[in-house]
Order: structure tokens, then sequence, then C-alpha cells
């Protein structure tokens, strides 16, 4: 299964889609809970055990159970666990968690279903690009196929029933991936961030909750789902996501016309000691790449595609690397690693240049 991961790329990160160089993904997540059952914090073994069979028995009668396969994540290393994290198919928490818990996964990636992580049944559906309406669709045709068999818990004050209060009501998490570099150069992004929390929406690094952003890489979310709707969750996010989109493309053009040649420069010498650094950190790569998308999208240099950089960020994150070497790795050796690793997928492409020359 593994081995299969490395030679396909999820589809959150193709690089299309609306807004592609703005917005890496779209992803919306479901929390459900089954009636009769206490919540995780409070199940037991044989609890966690017959929400699985109950799962289980579910999914085998959902028209797309041939698109998904089941993962064990008990048996699991930490390090394939915590791939499944970085290609954004499960969370820390259940990366993390004892006991039984598994996770459906959709066979292109476009989906998966986590059981026994905060909640019950957790479900998500992502894409590349600003797309919430495809996988709001996606993910709200297999939630509706599940309700069939799974009694969830519902109240009709409350709506869906769930671990945490803030989840009440849809239970939904509408978060999209944003690629804000120029906002950050401009010095402007604590007052997009301080504007997004007077509206409840959360800003959190690449991998969610507790994650730290790194690159200019965010995901930007709601964190209150009791008393709105579905439609009015995707249509807040939405609507300030392309807000934001506006506001880099303007600060984006501001750079341009002030310091082309500072830019250029600085996005040179990123993917200089990208094609030739002997070690480095997944913090370092993360930056570096960061300032090689940003010229690229901008038309400022020749490259293969912005599609090859978001590999790059991928592929170049800890678990990835130890899968690839197959071998668990000290942090120092995974720096080296991944300096082979960078040097190797740019050796030949020696040619990237100033299309405006």
């Amino acid at each position: 299964m593994f081995e299969k991961m490395l030679n396909q790329l999820g589809p959150w990160l193709q690089g299309e889609g609306p807004q592609n160089d703005i917005v890496i993904s779209s992803r919306i997540r479901l929390a459900r809970n089954i009636s009769g059952f206490p919540f995780i914090s409070k199940a037991s073994e044989t609890d966690r055990q017959r929400i699985e069979e109950t799962v289980y028995k579910a999914i085998k009668n959902v028209h797309e159970k041939d698109d998904l396969f089941e993962v064990d994540l008990e048996p699991l290393t930490q390090q394939q666990r915590q791939m499944l994290v970085e290609r954004q198919l499960i969370s820390r928490e259940i990366a993390e968690n004892e006991g039984s818990r598994a996770v459906y996964i959709a066979n292109d990636e476009s989906y998966s279903i986590m059981v026994n992580e905060e909640d019950h049944l957790r479900m998500h559906a992502l894409t590349s690009g600003l797309n919430l309406q495809k996988v709001w669709e996606r993910i709200n045709s297999l939630d509706n196929h599940l309700e069939t068999y799974i009694p969830y818990a519902f109240s009709k004050e409350l709506g869906y029933l769930t671990a945490c209060p803030t989840n009440l009501g849809t239970g939904m998490r509408v978060s999209v991936m944003m690629h804000l570099p120029a906002v950050s150069i401009s010095q402007e992004i604590d007052k997009v961030f301080r504007g997004l929390q007077k509206l409840n929406l959360a800003v959190r690094g690449i991998y969610g909750e507790g994650s730290q952003s790194l690159g200019e890489f965010y995901q930007i979310s709601n964190q209150i789902t009791l008393g709105r709707s579905e439609t009015e969750l995707i249509e807040q996010v939405q609507e300030i996501v392309e807000r934001i989109v506006q506001y880099e493309r303007k600060a984006r053009e501001a750079i341009l016309e002030s310091d082309e040649e500072a830019l250029l420069d600085k996005a040179s010498r990123a993917l200089g000691v990208l094609q030739t650094a002997r070690t480095m950190s997944s913090e370092e790569a993360m930056h570096l790449l960061s300032k090689l998308r940003l010229a690229v999208n901008m038309g400022l240099m020749d490259f293969p595609g912005v599609k090859l950089i978001n590999e790059l960020l991928l592929y170049t994150q800890p678990a990835h690397l130890q899968q690839i070497s197959d071998t668990e790795l000290s942090a120092s050796e995974r720096d080296l690693a991944r300096a082979q690793y960078l040097r190797k997928r740019l050796a030949k492409k020696n040619d990237f240049t100033n299309e405006n020359e």
C-alpha cells in the first residue's frame, strides 16, 4: 500500500482547479457519532471494536465500497502512520492514539473515513484549488449513504452530537489551504489573521490543529458549526477565501511593481540551494520551495510546473523520506536524505530562466 502511495500524488496536490496558484486545496470534514455508544473518550476497547464493526458493515453496503480500502492503524509503525498524516488522509490525533481504530481510504486518495478518532467517524474529502462545492458533493453523498445503515447520534435542537461542543450542529469543518507569501512579505499577515478571528475562522498550519505554519502555508477553517447550515458555512469560507486571494494578488502586483528583481533573485538563490545543498531541514526546504512557488506562479521563472513543487513539498516530509529510503532515519540523516532527494529531482532542471529576459 505505502509503495503504491509513493507512486501517486493525491488530488489536493495536483496544482489544478480555481485559484490554484494561491489555494492549494479545499477540504470538508464531517464528524459523526453512532447512537447507543459512548463518545470515544469514555468508550471501552469493546465499544471501540463494536463501533469499527458497525462502520465496516455499513461501508460494505455503500456502493462506493469498491473505491475504498481499509487500513488498520494499530499494527502500523509510527513512520507509516505519519506518512498518512503527511498525505492529509488521517489526523495527527488518530495517528498518536492507541486502541482499536481504522481508516478507509479512497484509491485515488480523494476522501477518507477515520474510525475512532475524537468522534466515532470523521470523514473528509479534499481536492486541488478552491473547489468547496466539489468536495461537499463528494462527502455529502458518502455521508447520506452511510446514514442509511448507521444510526447517527442526532438531536432536533442541537443537530449532530459530537465529542467537542464546537462541532455540534452540522459537524462540519470547511478548510482551505492557502499559500500567502506576498501578504507575509508585505507584513500584513497579522492583520489578515486578526480579521479572520473576528469572523470565527481559525488559522492553522499545514497539518491542521496544533501544527506550525511553515513556508507561508496556512489552513483557514470555520470554528463554529452550531446554528449554521452546511450551505452557510461553505458560502462564508468561500467568500472570505476569495477576499484573501484578492488581497494576496494585490500584494504580488505591488511586489512586481516595486522590486521584481529582488523577488527573482531570492527565488533563484532558493533554487540554487535546493539544487546543491548537502543537508537540509524540513523547515528550510519548505521556505525555499515557498519562494520558488511564488516566482513560478508569478511567471518570473521557467519551471516544469507548480505540481512538481507541490510534490517536492510532500516528499521531503520526514515520513515520506524514510519510506523512500526504506529505513528509519535520525533527524540528521533525514536532513542528508532530503538534500539528496532534492538534488536528484532537480538535477536535470538546470535551464530555469527568467521568462522576461
